[in-house]
C-alpha cells in the first residue's frame, strides 16, 4: 500500500491538488493500491478572525494535528509513503521508519528564503519554514524532480552529503486529456465566455497574478501588436488584478482584453485549440504545465528562456529573453499567418508526446520498487 500525502485544501494550491489526484488515479489504473490523505481543517475552519490568525490556525492543523493522524495511519499496513509536494517535506520525520519519497516541483520559495531572487520573498516565519522544508527533503530516501532545472537546484541546495536522498528527474505528465478538437466543439465550449468575440483571433495567457507570472509583460507585448493585428488577449486563471486593469487602460488595449476566470478543463482545452499562441513570458517556474497543455492541443507557445521553460517547450518553443518584448510581439505577428501557425502547431503536437501521464506513473512505480527493497 502506497500512502500519498496531499495538500491542505484551504491553501488552494490547485496544481498540487491536481498532481496528488493524478497520482492516486494513475496508480489505481496500473493496479497499485494507494490511499490519499491530507491535513484537514479543524482550527482552520475558524476563518472569521482575519488572515493573520487564520494562517496560524492553519499551522496548528498542518503541524500539530496532522503528524499525529499520520502516525496513526502509518501503523496500519503502509509500505511506502509518497509526499506529493515538497512543501510538505516537513512530514518526512513523522513517516519513519517507512521509506519516503518527496516529489520536488520547484525550490523557488526555498531559494527565496536564502536571499536568491525568485519573486518569492520570505518573511521571518517563511525563512524558518523553508529551511525546515529543505531539511525534510534531505531526510527523504528519494526526491524525484519535475525538471532538470529543479534537479540542479536540489543538488546544489542539498549539498554533497553522501547521506542525501537519491535525486532523479520524472517529467510531469498531463492531468487532463488535452487534445485537438473539432471546430464546432471549440465554438460550443467557447460560448461560455460571452466577452470573447468568436470571429476575432486571440493570444492566450494562463496563470495567476503572482509577479513571476509576468502579466504586466503580457500586456506590454500584446500592446506592441495593436496597430498591426486586430486580435484579443485572453487571460485564463485568476481575475485580473486592479494594477493590470490600469496598465491595460494606459496601454489603450482594455477593450481587447478578456478574462476567463478559472475555466474548467473543457473550456481551457478549447482556448488552447483556438488561440493563435500561448504567450508565456514567465519570470520563474518549476515546470510550466500550461506549455505542455498548449502543445497537446497544437497551440504554439511563445515563452521565456528562464529555468525549466526551454526544457519543457523543447524545439517547439519560440523562446526569448525576458528583456526581448519586441521579439515576443514579433512572434505573435509571425503566428498570425495561418501557414506559420500550422508549422509550429505540428511541432507542438510532436513535443507533447513527451508528457505522458502513463510514463510518469511507471517511473514512480519503479522508484517505489527500489525503495521497497531498502
Amino acid at each position: 500500500m502506497v500512502l500519498l500525502i496531499g495538500n491542505y485544501a484551504p491553501d488552494q494550491q490547485q496544481s498540487m491538488q491536481r498532481f496528488s489526484l493524478m497520482m492516486l488515479e494513475g496508480l489505481a489504473a496500473v493496479g497499485v493500491e494507494a490511499e490519499l490523505i491530507r491535513p484537514e481543517p479543524f482550527f482552520g475552519k475558524f476563518r472569521s478572525f482575519g488572515p493573520f490568525a487564520t494562517k496560524w490556525l492553519a499551522y496548528l492543523d498542518k503541524h500539530l494535528l496532522f503528524p499525529r493522524q499520520l502516525k496513526a495511519r502509518l501503523a496500519r499496513g503502509i509500505s511506502i509513503v509518497h509526499i506529493c509536494d515538497h512543501s510538505n517535506a516537513v512530514y518526512v520525520r513523522a513517516c519513519r521508519p517507512k521509506p519516503v519519497l518527496v516529489t520536488c516541483h520547484d525550490l523557488l520559495a526555498v531559494r527565496g528564503a536564502f536571499g536568491e531572487e525568485t519573486d518569492c520573498p520570505a518573511s521571518t516565519t517563511g525563512r524558518f519554514l523553508q529551511r525546515w522544508i529543505l531539511r525534510g527533503l534531505g531526510r527523504a530516501d528519494a526526491v524525484p524532480c519535475d525538471s532538470r532545472a529543479t534537479y540542479e537546484d536540489a543538488e546544489r541546495l542539498l549539498g554533497t552529503d553522501p547521506a542525501k536522498p537519491k535525486l532523479s528527474v520524472v517529467t510531469l505528465g498531463l492531468n487532463y486529456d488535452f487534445q485537438r478538437l473539432p471546430e464546432a466543439e471549440i465554438a460550443r465550449r467557447l460560448s461560455a465566455i460571452p466577452a470573447l468575440d468568436p470571429a476575432t483571433p486571440f493570444v492566450l495567457h494562463v496563470g495567476s497574478n503572482l509577479r513571476r507570472k509576468n502579466r504586466d509583460a503580457v500586456l506590454r507585448i500584446f500592446a506592441r501588436t495593436k496597430e498591426k493585428w486586430n486580435g484579443q488577449l485572453v487571460f485564463a486563471g485568476d481575475p485580473l488584478a486592479a494594477e493590470y486593469h490600469s496598465l491595460a487602460k494606459e496601454l489603450d488595449v482594455s477593450d481587447r482584453v478578456v478574462v476567463a476566470v478559472h475555466p474548467d478543463g473543457d473550456v481551457l482545452e478549447a482556448l488552447y485549440n483556438r488561440a493563435t499562441a500561448l504567450l508565456y513570458p514567465s519570470r520563474f517556474e518549476g515546470f510550466g504545465w500550461p506549455i505542455a497543455e498548449a502543445h497537446a492541443c497544437g497551440c504554439p507557445v511563445i515563452c521565456s528562456d528562464i529555468g525549466p521553460i526551454p526544457e519543457v517547450a523543447g524545439e517547439a518553443g519560440l523562446i526569448h529573453s525576458l528583456e526581448d518584448e519586441a521579439g515576443f510581439a514579433s512572434d505573435v505577428m509571425r503566428l498570425s499567418d495561418g501557414a506559420e501557425r500550422a508549422h509550429w502547431s505540428g511541432k507542438s503536437l510532436e513535443n507533447a508526446q513527451r508528457f505522458s501521464s502513463a510514463k510518469m506513473i511507471a517511473q514512480y512505480v519503479e522508484i517505489y520498487r527500489s525503495l521497497a527493497s531498502l
